[in-house]
């Protein structure tokens, strides 16, 4: 926890600083996976733990709205189809009380996924079991996966087909740092289907 060493202007300059140290073309890739499922008609799932959890559950809503706009509520559009696994709660309650919490994730993962769709699974330790058991579960059934990870990724770096990397030991950063990239995803979501393109690729 390096607020506790830290100011408020020195912890919000450190944050600023691992931003920069995150690569770029992953936070890309992450935007284009999205992209190749709203353009399929596949879904998107997004799954996490406490504070991951939370933004796994504000991705979901800022995706889910935020590629929108406002004309295109009640146009007919097609829309980008997108669930966080973290929000049913009386399903995950059930799943971990009769048999266990690292089932929460796979178990709705099997009710609701099909082939071609995209999990978008969020640990910063990356090695949460009920994240691990849901990609292993996702990568033996056609269903593409990305790590959202910090500390040295654990083994969901290497387990899931793609990454983002905050390469940093301190969880709240992690999952700051992890915001603030999808919230560049969920402006060119917006740009590419609330905008349909109109706007060119941001350089």
């Amino acid at each position: 926890m390096l607020g506790i060493q830290l100011s408020p202007a020195a912890f919000m300059k450190r944050i600023g600083e691992e931003l920069m140290r995150v690569n770029p073309a992953e936070i890309q890739n992450l935007a284009d996976l999205i992209y190749k499922r709203y353009e399929a008609g596949k879904f998107v799932f997004i799954i996490g733990n406490g504070g991951s959890g939370s933004n796994a559950s504000h991705l979901c809503e800022d995706l889910g709205k935020g590629s929108l706009r406002r004309e295109d509520f009640d146009s007919g559009k097609k829309r980008l189809k997108v669930m966080s696994l973290t929000d049913n709660t009386p399903y995950i309650l059930a799943w971990g009380n009769d048999e266990g919490f690292d089932r929460v994730f796979l178990e709705q993962l099997k009710n609701f996924a099909s082939q071609g769709d995209l999990l978008i699974a969020i640990s910063g330790s990356g090695n949460s079991p009920n994240i691990l058991r849901a990609v292993e579960w996702c990568n033996a059934h056609g269903v593409e996966t990305l790590g959202c990870t910090g500390f040295s990724g654990g083994k969901l770096k290497t387990l899931a087909h793609h990454n983002l990397h905050s390469p940093l030991d301190d969880m709240g950063i992690v999952e700051s740092v992890h915001l603030a990239a999808f919230h560049w995803v969920v402006d060119d979501m917006h740009r590419r289907i609330g905008l349909e393109g109109k706007l060119p690729a941001p350089v």
